[in-house]
């Protein structure tokens, strides 16, 4: 069951009540907020991010368009049960979650690994998709050759996420790059009441696992790319060290009619560094007409 407060629309990111619906067993943890009319958006988080790690630039850019509906995945912060260690299951659960709403069709935007998921979503739940949005995000069995080496440490080495462990991980090592990473982080923490609690241990472990488990080919590598006929929008920044760029220039050269947006002098976040250029591209992406898809 969940519960809808009538002005759901009204509300922003930093204001959105947090609310619950249950599938299988697991309660949901979601918000949602934006315009009342129009095909859902739903956002799909990076390695050990919850609701209150989007950018309200961003999730409020998009909100004033249609309806936004962030949520934590299985496992993850506020949600219940344990987070799956395979990206396919994760998938499966984000469909469990899209039912539970009586959503028939939405658009999905997946970050980093919210990216691997909304690809497994699309190939495996088809008709629940319409639109795809894949920032800073890899098709299974992937290029890692420029990954930082680092980048696991970083990514691991606290219990909570610092400021510099973003910077490093998210934005590029230059002035102007490192003072956008400086602004996402102010916007990121706009929200103090009702708040996320951090993921747990075993949501990290799990997802490491599920990380790993797609780096390993199934086929013919790229071949189920081939197959995705939704529209598809793919964006990254030049220099990404956690998801190497080369790996959008495969999704869309490997999606059907993919469009791909490579943003300057930024990394693995480029939607947090550009919000309000991210939010136009997105927008015209998903508004488009059909016939230009």
């Amino acid at each position: 069951m969940t519960t809808r407060p009538t002005d759901t629309p009204r509300h922003s990111h930093v204001t959105a009540p947090t609310q619950y619906v249950a599938a299988n067993g697991i309660r949901y943890a979601y918000r949602r907020f934006g315009a009342d009319t129009g095909t859902p958006l739903v956002f799909l988080q990076h390695f050990r991010g919850g609701m209150d790690h989007w950018d309200p630039a961003v999730t409020d850019g998009l909100a004033a368009h249609r309806p936004v509906i962030l949520f934590d995945n299985t496992g993850v912060a506020s949600s219940s049960g344990e987070t799956p260690d395979t990206v396919e299951a994760q998938a499966d659960d984000a469909a469990a979650f899209i039912h539970a709403l009586g959503l028939a069709r939405v658009d999905v935007l997946g970050f980093s690994i919210g990216g691997y998921v909304a690809q497994a979503l699309t190939l495996r739940h088809r008709e629940l998709v319409r639109r795809l949005v894949l920032s800073g995000t890899k098709p299974r069995a992937g290029d890692d050759t420029d990954r930082h080496p680092d980048v696991n440490d970083v990514a691991t080495r606290h219990d909570v996420l610092t400021l510099e462990d973003f910077r490093f991980l998210f934005f590029a090592p230059t002035a102007t790059s490192q003072a956008a990473g400086e602004r996402f982080w102010e916007r990121r923490h706009q929200r103090t009441a009702d708040v996320d609690p951090p993921t747990s241990k075993q949501t990290m472990q799990a997802q490491t696992a599920a990380i790993v488990d797609w780096k390993l080919p199934r086929g013919e590598q790229f071949a189920e790319l081939a197959t995705i006929t939704q529209p598809t929008l793919v964006v990254n920044g030049r220099r990404d060290v956690m998801v190497p760029t080369i790996n959008s220039y495969h999704l869309a050269q490997h999606i059907p009619g993919a469009q791909l947006i490579v943003y300057p002098d930024s990394g693995h976040a480029s939607l947090f560094q550009y919000p309000e250029l991210f939010v136009a591209d997105a927008v015209r992406f998903l508004d488009r007409p059909v016939a230009f898809a």
